[in-house]
Order: structure tokens, then sequence, then C-alpha cells
């Protein structure tokens, strides 16, 4: 359910005042949570104003539409991600804006267009970045979902597109079901033919995951592997997608057949995994990750483009719909993030 937002929700009178006051002079400052040490959200981000950036020549200014909280983004505020930013830092990594001033000799993108908001640093109200970087978004795709649409979306069409050569019939199973690559996953699957089955630690989530396309939807830790050929009709699993590790990643070596494969792109929890020999010698599993920043760099823009053209292609054509929680503003950042970290389905966004 959406969570309605106001002009001030919750900033203090004060504080409201200061911000009509801008208004009427002509907005010279903007918002923007940053962090000047890596910690828990809760104790290290904070919202500041700052000066509303001026595009240089051959830059264009962004201003934010709509962010969202990605888990990737408690990795690089608590400093565990695989790259981190220099400190003090804007958070979050997701989001899209629209181009709002044009820069000495651009030419190439008009006012109003709708962009990926720079990568520097999402949660703010605009940012500054080459107009040879933007990355345009589709028109017909709905600001919210093209705000969900750049990470975890082309992670799922990369894992069931780029590591294993699937047919149509073949059988995936995935962990995580319920979140935003899972429900990227499901439907992507859905549309390309492919057969999914599902985990999940909560049996309300099984009828929504089903709703969206799911074939299959097991409960964590209900001995499901041994019901597999109950679930595919006896055929083979040839894909596994894990993103939380310990004992649900084992579950799904266990359920892979003869020479399927585990991609891992994500770990919820600290748990480790025992090395499968078993498995790795009589059923020849193999065992490798994914990096969707890896892939951007590795492959290059070329590559990067079709994979959102074949995104926002599904999502116009109605084959891929995110669902959207709740909806806050950016002072209400600590907030946001409690009911991130909730039981939900869908993600929770930032808005200006």
């Amino acid at each position: 359910m959406d969570r309605p937002t106001h002009l001030f929700p919750d900033w203090g009178i004060s504080f409201a005042l200061q911000r009509l006051s801008s208004f009427a002079g002509g907005m010279s400052d903007m918002l923007s949570v940053r962090h000047h040490e890596f910690g828990a959200p809760s104790e290290v981000l904070r919202v500041e104003s700052l000066p509303v950036p001026e595009p240089g020549p051959g830059e264009v200014r962004v201003k934010l539409l709509a962010a969202t909280i990605n888990p990737s983004d408690y990795g690089m505020i608590g400093g565990s991600y695989g790259s981190l930013r220099e400190l003090p830092a804007v958070a979050g990594r997701e989001g899209v804006g629209a181009v709002d001033a044009l820069g000495e000799g651009v030419d190439s993108v008009q006012t109003g267009a709708h962009v990926r908001f720079p990568d520097g640093g999402t949660w703010q109200e605009y940012a500054c970045m080459p107009a040879e970087d933007l990355l345009l978004v589709d028109a017909s795709v709905p600001v919210e979902q093209a705000a969900v649409s750049f990470i975890n979306p082309p992670t799922a069409f990369c894992l069931l597109d780029k590591i294993v050569d699937l047919k149509e019939g073949d059988w995936i199973v995935q962990n995580a079901g319920n979140s935003a690559v899972g429900l990227s996953v499901i439907q992507m699957a859905k549309a390309m033919g492919l057969k999914t089955i599902s985990q999940v630690r909560r049996e309300e989530l099984v009828e929504p995951l089903l709703a969206y396309g799911a074939d299959q939807v097991v409960l964590e830790g209900s001995a499901w592997p041994k019901k597999l050929k109950e679930l595919t009709g006896g055929a083979p699993v040839k894909l596994a997608l894990n993103s939380i590790g310990g004992e649900s990643a084992i579950d799904q070596i266990k359920a892979l057949g003869d020479g399927g494969t585990q991609v891992t792109f994500g770990g919820m929890v600290a748990d480790k995994v025992r090395f499968p020999t078993r498995f790795l010698i009589f059923n020849d599993v193999r065992l490798v990750g994914f990096w969707w920043d890896k892939f951007c760099k590795t492959e290059g823009a070329d590559a990067v483009l079709e994979v959102m053209d074949r995104v926002y292609t599904m999502m116009r054509e109605g084959q891929l719909k995110l669902p959207i929680e709740a909806t806050y503003a950016l002072p209400q950042i600590q907030e946001a993030i409690q009911h991130d970290k909730s039981p939900k389905l869908g993600k929770v966004l930032l808005r200006p």
C-alpha cells in the first residue's frame, strides 16, 4: 500500500519555513542524504542541505523524480560493498530523474527527458553528469517502475539469459522469491517460457507469487528437494539462483540436476555454506557468481543498453511490473529504511 506524502511531512515548522523561503527566493539549496563515515544507516545517515549544482560544459543537471532503497545500499553505507564512494558520500544507487538544465555545448538531449539519476548518489534532489553518459529511459515506462529498473530487473535478465543456455520448458529454482530480483525472475521466466520454483520464508507469500506467475512456491526448511520429481514432473533443474546463502543455498545444490549451475549474486545471511563435495563430484554441479556492476564495466555500454532495452520492452508490454510498497520524502529516510527492513512484498521509494 502506498504511503501518502505531503509537502512537509514530519519535518518541523522551522524547516518547512526555511524551505518555503528557498522556493520563493529561487531555490539555491537542495536536500541530500549523506554519511560521513561507514556504519549502520540509523547511526550515520544525515539529511543535509547542499548548494544546487550547476552543469558545466558538456554536462546536464538531473532533478530526482524517484529513488529506491536497494539491498546493496546497506552494503555501501556500511562499508562492506564491492565498491565504495569517497566520504562524505550521498547514499543511494538507483533512481530516475528528469534533465533539468543543460550545460554549454549540450544538444544531444532536451530538458524534461527521463534518465537514470547519476549513480554518484541518488538520495538527493539534484546532480550533474556528462551528457554523453546519460542512460535514457523509455518515456512510456511509469516513473515508479523506472525508479526500480536499473539494478534488479537487469540482474534478473542476465541470470536467465547470460549464464546457462536455457530452452523453453527448462526449470530453474531461486531463493528470495519475493525480492525484486525474485519477482523479476518469475515474470521474465514466464515470458521466456521457463518454469520456476521459488523459495520463500513465509507461507503468506505463496499465493502472491503464484499470482505473479510462479510455477511452484516452496517454504524454506520444508525438505522440498525430496519432493522435486513431484514439483517438476521429473524434469531436472538446470539453474539455481542464490541470493541468500546458508541452508537455503545447500537445498538448491541438492535439487540441481546433473551438470546444473548455481549462480550466487547476493548473500543475505552470513551462515557458511558447506563445500558440496559429493554434488560437485557425482552430479558435476557448477558454482559461479554474477555481479551486475561488473557486467556493466566489462561488457560495456552497448551490452548494457541491450539488456535495458529488453527490460523496458517487457515493462512496456506488461510482462514485467514490480510492486511498490510505500513512498517517503527524503527527510523521512529513517522511517523509510525501517519500513524497508520489515516483511513486505514490494519496493520502498524516496521522492524529493
